[in-house]
């Protein structure tokens, strides 16, 4: 592998390297506390004044107020596919509303079934993930106790572009891998929810942003970790969290606010990167193919392929080489995948399209 790698993985990704510098001095000694990071208490007013701080500047840079908690978990987005439906469908006579878009959506739904009656509102899967619905195409139900979806599918390459669902029917979106890379109107959702490792810190952390009026009455019988509500009046500090994992998040939404300035910039890099690496698809007359829809294209993950197998071997080996990690499609489906999350940058973006026109000229 290349001695200075860039990182094009699905996850976890890459840190900025700002951060990175912080959590190196960190690691040795946080300033003013005289402790490494990995010894700190978690019961410690510093730690307390950490997790205070993530969840101020996460409010700021979505302009949402306490109407939410913001929730710093444990257990991934894999745990949410469980806590949601455990929370909001456990016991009601409606069907909760799911989109299948992707392999993600795909893993909710087995989960959201153990609780109760689910309806797929659309799936994807017959036509190989390789669009997103048209809102002609999506009759939901008023009654319904929720509404779940996923904002982009890592694998596919898919991201919505809107809003969906109706405004009496709570929203519920797992943005893990597009959360905090755009602005996304987050006072219309009920619950959103966000593993770290794409875009905002390190695997261990998963933001939860849950409007308080959603917890009024639900299941009295949840286990007490399984419980927002235990969360919630524990300032996430109801069990030992991942205290390293909490201070790369709060480093990186500084990062966002006093760096980048705020999210309306941090989507004009991300476009700008999509685009760079979609020109070099576009331009290859058809030897780079892209798997998604041209609308719906996901600003995080472009995935694509090549002629054949042994061809987009080549491409992978070529690209390891010359100092590009990452790139090799999920195991699901395989390809090529170049993931652009907020902390890869637009140069490291570029050097990617350079090369592959390059390898289109010379494979």
């Amino acid at each position: 592998m290349h001695p200075n790698s860039l990182n094009f993985s699905g996850g976890p990704g890459a840190l900025p390297e700002s951060v990175l510098l912080q959590l190196q001095e960190a690691i040795i000694n946080v300033p003013g506390v005289g402790l490494s990071i990995l010894g700190i208490s978690h019961r410690s007013d510093w730690f307390a004044q950490v997790v205070a701080e993530t969840e101020a500047n996460i409010r700021i840079l979505l302009g949402i107020d306490n109407q939410y908690h913001v929730l710093l978990l444990q257990g991934g987005a894999t745990q949410q596919f469980s806590m949601v439906p455990m929370t909001l469908l456990r016991g009601k006579t409606q069907a909760a509303d799911y989109l299948h878009t992707g392999y993600w959506s795909g893993k909710a739904l087995p989960e959201a079934r153990r609780e109760g009656a689910v309806r797929v509102l659309w799936s994807g899967a017959e036509e190989g993930f390789h669009h997103l619905p048209t809102d002609d195409e999506l009759q939901y139900n008023p009654e319904a106790p929720y509404l779940h979806y996923i904002s982009n599918e890592t694998v596919e390459g898919l991201q919505f572009h809107r809003i969906l669902g109706l405004n009496d029917v709570p929203r519920i979106c797992d943005m893990s891998s597009d959360f905090l890379s755009r602005p996304c109107a987050a006072e219309r959702f009920a619950l959103i929810y966000a593993h770290a490792q794409k875009n905002i810190g390190p695997a261990g952390v998963t933001v939860v942003l849950v409007r308080d009026q959603l917890l009024q009455d639900n299941p009295v019988d949840l286990p007490a970790f399984l419980d927002y509500r235990t969360h919630a009046q524990a300032h996430s500090n109801f069990n030992t969290p991942p205290v390293l994992a909490i201070y790369v998040v709060m480093l990186v939404t500084r990062w966002l606010l006093n760096d980048i300035g705020g999210l309306e910039n941090m989507a004009a890099i991300n476009r700008a990167k999509a685009e760079t690496l979609y020109g070099a698809l576009d331009r290859s007359n058809g030897f780079y193919r892209g798997r998604a829809a041209l609308q719906d294209r996901s600003l995080m993950n472009v995935s694509f392929n090549l002629e054949t197998p042994e061809r987009e071997r080549q491409f992978l080996e070529s690209a390891a080489r010359a100092g590009f990690s990452g790139l090799g499609g999920h195991r699901a489906i395989g390809g090529i995948r170049a993931s652009i999350y907020n902390a890869l940058t637009l140069p490291a973006a570029e050097a990617l399209a350079n090369f592959m026109d390059d390898f289109l000229r010379h494979p």
